[in-house]
């Protein structure tokens, strides 16, 4: 999942908004994400949306019981980009972003994001999770998985208010991201190859929730619907691209631009795309057969072998593929923002595609 927020000092910082010890939401945080609000009118009503959509969700995971709200609210109070509810209120952009059912349709994606959160964390044994500790650790794995059922249900809960189509989306999306974890949790099949596999699962368990989210902004603010089809577009696309150039950060950047430590997937052992790419290549230079002998070792726990491999993904044609794979799925998402009229929303829109391609080369 994109996760977190890195300024140029390399601290992580989280989107703000309205109700909690963070503050009102600013420019700064959103510009942090690669979006750049020029004009005036769409900034105003893209963060009063993110405030709102701030206060709504504390009062929404609040439960008759104090433990389930403590709980439910840790994440919330913990912070976060609150990327999929800026999609909806830039989608809205393209009808009536006033409309009442956008924050509600803002605060239904953001609570099933935070679902999967709390499911990540158990599945992947996380200690820490947007700085603080996270669920599973301050209480156990039954009690994050619980809560996170729980924002489910409190997302189909406020769903159901906004009609049967959003609930059918968010049910559908919600199967996406659970067919996305479980592939991944799978593996590539028999023949299977994997930087197809990685690829979909990316587009499963993020590209899902972020096109659903550009989808409800234009659902909920009555734009037309070519619109609306063209922003979940976008939404999808842009998504599996912001994942793939945290991939490169991972690997690319000197300092912790990415928000980890440089190398921490390859420490881990995951495969990103950069790695995908390097153990299909069929290059017979030193360098490179030398970089498929250390990856076949599995996770780089040894220093000595993870900065070794480390330089030599950062200098590999491997890596290069990977921009360019990056920059493909950006420049596709600028193409599908083509139906749109040009306005500043859409001028927001096409600033992140930029950004993506930008902070990759």
């Amino acid at each position: 999942m994109v996760e977190g927020v890195v300024n140029p000092a390399g601290e992580r910082s989280e989107a703000v908004g309205s109700g909690g010890r963070r503050g009102r939401a600013g420019t700064g945080q959103i510009s942090a994400l690669g979006v750049h609000l020029a004009d005036p009118r769409v900034e105003a009503s893209v963060l009063g949306l993110l405030d709102s959509v701030e206060t709504e969700l504390r009062t929404s995971v609040a439960s008759a019981d104090p433990f389930v709200t403590e709980a439910a609210r840790h994440l919330v109070e913990a912070g976060g980009k609150r990327f999929r509810p800026l999609l909806v209120a830039l989608g809205a952009q393209f009808g009536d972003a006033g409309a009442p059912q956008v924050v509600p349709a803002a605060v239904v994606m953001e609570l099933t994001h935070l679902a999967t959160l709390y499911h990540d964390d158990v599945m992947d044994e996380a200690a820490v999770r947007r700085g603080a500790p996270s669920a599973n650790s301050r209480w156990t794995n039954s009690v994050a998985i619980l809560v996170g059922d729980y924002l489910f249900a409190r997302a189909a809960d406020l769903a159901a208010d906004l009609g049967t189509e959003a609930v059918r989306l968010q049910a559908r999306t919600f199967a996406r991201l659970v067919h996305g974890q479980i592939a991944e949790t799978v593996g590539p099949r028999a023949g299977e190859d994997p930087v197809a596999h990685y690829l979909n699962v990316i587009a499963e368990k993020t590209g899902s929730l972020i096109a659903t989210s550009a989808r409800f902004g234009g659902m909920f603010g009555g734009a037309p619907a070519a619109h609306i089809e063209a922003l979940a577009g976008y939404g999808e696309t842009i998504g599996v691209a912001f994942q793939l150039s945290d991939d490169l950060l991972d690997i690319a950047s000197e300092s912790q631009q990415s928000g980890k430590t440089p190398g921490t997937d390859l420490r881990e052992g995951v495969p990103t795309l950069p790695v995908l790419y390097a153990q299909a290549a069929d290059d017979s230079d030193a360098a490179s057969v030398r970089l498929r002998e250390i990856l076949a070792t599995g996770p780089l726990v040894d220093d000595a072998l993870h900065a070794e491999a480390l330089n030599l993904l950062r200098e590999s044609p491997a890596l290069k593929r990977a921009r360019e794979t990056v920059r493909s799925y950006a420049e596709d998402a600028r193409a599908q923002l083509a139906p749109l009229p040009q306005n500043p929303a859409r001028r927001a829109l096409e600033s992140l595609c930029d950004h993506i391609a930008d902070r990759t080369s």
